[in-house]
């Protein structure tokens, strides 16, 4: 059978939250379609980057992340700049690139996809201070408040409900001072979210669904102590969205966020640092293989 890629390579993250027969599944497919491909195994954090370039720099037509969102972040990191395509095989926790853009969950129908599909579909990034993001960056969660790699191993999406607990025992609360194109806003809030998609993973629900992907745009939400956005605090945090949330919300291309105190910055779900920083659209900054038939 002839596929659309000369030669596949695979970034495995072994630390991601599935646990299946990742080579063997790999295998069975690959071989299935005569398809060439290779692999690479990360063992911290930076591993997935530097393994795309890489790939990119042996001549990989096509380069895979098995793992979750913070590692096809890393992956999509060191393809930024080059034609070559990311192939997301979902393999975390909760997934959410994947939802949003109906790539399968499972393993073996992830990589039959990458051997029978010839669409692509370019999507936007944002930048922060060096690195690329996909998905989204937040604001007010400290880093021991993040539910552990072993219980999410354990309790899968669940496990984000010791998140939230501990988040609103002792609610967070911040002096928001936003610029966003030029303009200048102020608020009071409990978190700042700045969103490149709308998937929130998990089970597949969307905070929004006039978040697009490939707009060119971030979209810019602060989430207060009212009632209803307690609730959409805690739906982003447990993965289960809520669209009815009473969200202050922008969009804009350049985003710099500041506060009255430092508060902590998590990209893609993986901890970068604290305020103030500057983030940055950019449009169509990958490629990503997609199913021939897609539907927002």
């Amino acid at each position: 059978m002839n596929t659309p890629n000369n030669h596949i390579h695979v970034i495995i993250n072994p630390a991601a939250g599935k646990d299946e027969a990742i080579l063997n599944t790999l295998n069975r497919v690959f071989k299935k379609y005569i398809q060439d491909w290779s692999i690479s195994v990360t063992h911290q954090s930076g591993d997935a980057t530097r393994q795309a370039k890489e790939a990119v720099a042996n001549g990989a037509d096509l380069v895979a992340g098995y793992g979750g969102d913070g590692t096809q972040m890393e992956v999509a990191n060191g393809l930024i700049g080059s034609d070559v395509p990311l192939a997301i095989f979902p393999g975390g926790t909760g997934n959410a690139m994947a939802h949003e853009l109906r790539i399968p969950l499972k393993l073996e129908q992830a990589a039959e996809l990458v051997c029978q599909s010839k669409h692509l579909r370019s999507i936007d990034m944002a930048h922060i201070n060096g690195t690329y993001f996909m998905l989204r960056a937040y604001t007010g969660v400290e880093p021991d408040q993040r539910a552990s790699r072993e219980m999410k191993d354990q309790y899968g999406n669940l496990a984000y409900i010791g998140d939230t607990m501990r988040m609103l025992s002792h609610p967070p609360h911040a002096s928001y001072q936003l610029t966003i194109d030029g303009q200048e806003i102020n608020e009071q809030g409990m978190t700042c979210l700045i969103l490149n998609a709308g998937s929130l993973g998990g089970i597949d629900l969307r905070l929004t669904k006039r978040i697009d992907v490939s707009d060119g745009l971030l979209d810019v939400f602060i989430v207060n102590r009212d009632v209803k956005s307690i609730t959409a605090l805690a739906s982003f945090t447990l993965e289960i969205g809520s669209s009815k949330a009473n969200l202050h919300r922008w969009q804009g291309r350049e985003i710099i966020i500041d506060a009255d105190s430092p508060q902590s910055i998590w990209i893609d779900g993986e901890f970068f640092g604290s305020t103030p920083q500057t983030g940055t659209a950019v449009p169509s900054a990958i490629q990503v293989v997609m199913p021939e038939i897609f539907h927002k």
